[in-house]
């Protein structure tokens, strides 16, 4: 292109002039921008920008899809920005406003009735409670025993009873007076089976406690016993010795409370146990003048199918004759929970009045026997009129008209650790037992599988921390 030179007014030679009328090197004042590569900041070839962005980027350097995408800028974004967000899913209008409307009266009935029958129910669930503890009998009671053992046994109120005959159970122990038995350690009451002689078992032995005095019965073959090794002959004397303490002497009730804390022993065929007998059978032999049975259990372990040391029973013994004996109307196991009873020491307790006997674990709560004497005893047993043998069975407690008979007597409290036994407390085979009930070689058989049994024996004792005696003393008690 050809350039001319012109003068200016004043006589300046002036720059060149270029056609087009635009200087060289000079920015278009009226609308190109300068940081894009087309006019108005679009791609090139498009309309004039007339928002005149200088910032936007050169047309050449933006990629394609900017030019139509909402974060580009330019009128698009501009566009969009400026408008209102409405929900496409509800149109004007269509909004519900429950609470503008009018409630209908009869609905606060909903919400009136259910409220009537919650306070009716708490008002009528309070009567029951208040007029069931206004029916409970609260009796008095005064102490007859404290005993923490903290000054050993006294002989005024504890009487350790020797005897060999077996207590009518046939046990298998010898109960001794001496303290490898029954003696008292760290304040506590223990009561330990240990093992006889093996010497007095394999030879010819006899054993006669009437010589020196020692023996606590009158009965001859609870005195005396004998190993006989005569060909064919099965006799031995007891193969366990163990303890077997009362308060006959000096502690007895009759109606009160009784708690016994007490550890029981593991190892097979160890049989503890915490229960009364009358101070007189004033209705008769056993058992017309009744039992009570406050703990009883077994040493061997959960496993064995009548209940271990994870199980603790409680019985009341009543009945015309021992073949006529109700304990099974009246006998209740409870088990441990988790645990088992020779793990820790537990409180076995006792409430008995006119009216009731009931057993308990630790708490009044935690019941385990419960009998009631609404009804004479004679009528709930529903004893035969007549033995085996023809003989007809007499009501041994009509003559006191007192529903409660026979336990309505004087008891005194036993705690003993006994070794097997033939009465069936132990029945026949189960859990491998060595020996049979009505075998006459009983206690011989049992000390033969001592290397099965004896091993058991981790704790062959019962230990007693604490035995506590009250009176029912209402003034009321001879009624």
């Amino acid at each position: 292109m050809e350039r001319e030179h012109r003068y200016s007014s004043s006589g300046n030679f002036s720059r060149p002039y270029v056609a087009g009328g635009q200087r060289p090197s000079t920015p278009n004042s009226q609308g190109r921008n300068p940081f894009n590569g087309g006019v108005d900041g679009s791609r090139p070839g498009t309309s004039t920008n007339t928002s005149g962005n200088p910032f936007a980027s050169p047309s050449e350097s933006r990629p394609d899809s900017s030019f139509d995408s909402s974060s580009g800028p330019g009128g698009h974004f501009e566009d969009r920005s400026a408008r209102y967000f409405h929900s496409r899913r509800v149109k004007k209008g269509e909004v519900e406003k429950p609470w503008t409307k009018k409630a209908d009266p009869k609905e606060k009935w909903v919400t009136i009735l259910p409220l009537i029958g919650i306070f009716v129910g708490l008002g009528i669930s309070g009567f029951l409670v208040w007029d069931g503890l206004r029916s409970v009998i609260k009796h008095e009671y005064c102490p007859v025993l404290e005993e923490d053992f903290s000054r050993g046994l006294d002989p005024a109120i504890w009487e350790k009873e020797v005897q060999l005959g077996g207590f009518g159970n046939g046990e298998f122990q010898q109960t001794t007076g001496d303290d490898t038995n029954v003696f008292v350690q760290d304040g506590r009451l223990v009561i330990r089976a240990t093992l006889q002689d093996d010497g007095m078992i394999q030879k010819d032995t006899l054993i006669d406690l009437r010589k020196d005095g020692s023996c606590t019965s009158k009965q001859y073959y609870d005195c005396v016993a004998a190993t006989n090794t005569t060909m064919g002959n099965s006799s031995i004397v007891p193969p366990v010795l163990s303890g077997r303490i009362t308060t006959r002497p000096g502690a007895s009730i009759k109606y009160g409370r009784i708690e016994v804390t007490a550890k029981l022993p593991a190892g097979d065929w160890l049989w503890p146990a915490i229960w009364m007998m009358p101070l007189d059978s004033i209705y008769g032999p056993w058992p017309q003048s009744g039992e009570i049975d406050i703990a009883e259990s077994r040493g061997n372990n959960y496993s064995y199918p009548q209940g271990g040391n994870n199980i603790v029973s409680s019985t009341l013994h009543w009945g015309p004759n021992p073949a006529n004996d109700a304990f099974w109307r009246t006998n209740v196991k409870r088990p441990a929970l988790h645990t088992t009873y020779s793990a820790d020491f537990n409180t076995f307790g006792l409430e008995w009045s006119q009216k009731y006997i009931f057993t308990y674990i630790n708490s009044r709560l935690l019941q385990v026997l419960y009998a009631n004497f609404d009804s004479p005893l004679w009528d709930r047993g529903k004893f035969p009129k007549v033995n085996a043998n023809g003989t007809r069975i007499q009501d041994p407690w009509g003559q006191t008209g007192r529903h409660n008979t026979p336990f309505d007597q004087p008891f005194f409290l036993i705690l003993n650790l006994a070794v097997g036994g033939t009465n069936g407390w132990f029945e026949d085979n189960v859990s491998e037992k060595p020996w049979l009930n009505a075998s006459p070689n009983a206690k011989k058989d049992f000390w033969l599988a001592k290397d099965r049994w004896f091993p058991t024996w981790t704790q062959p004792q019962m230990e007693v921390s604490k035995v506590v005696m009250w009176r029912q003393c209402d003034g009321n008690e001879d009624l």
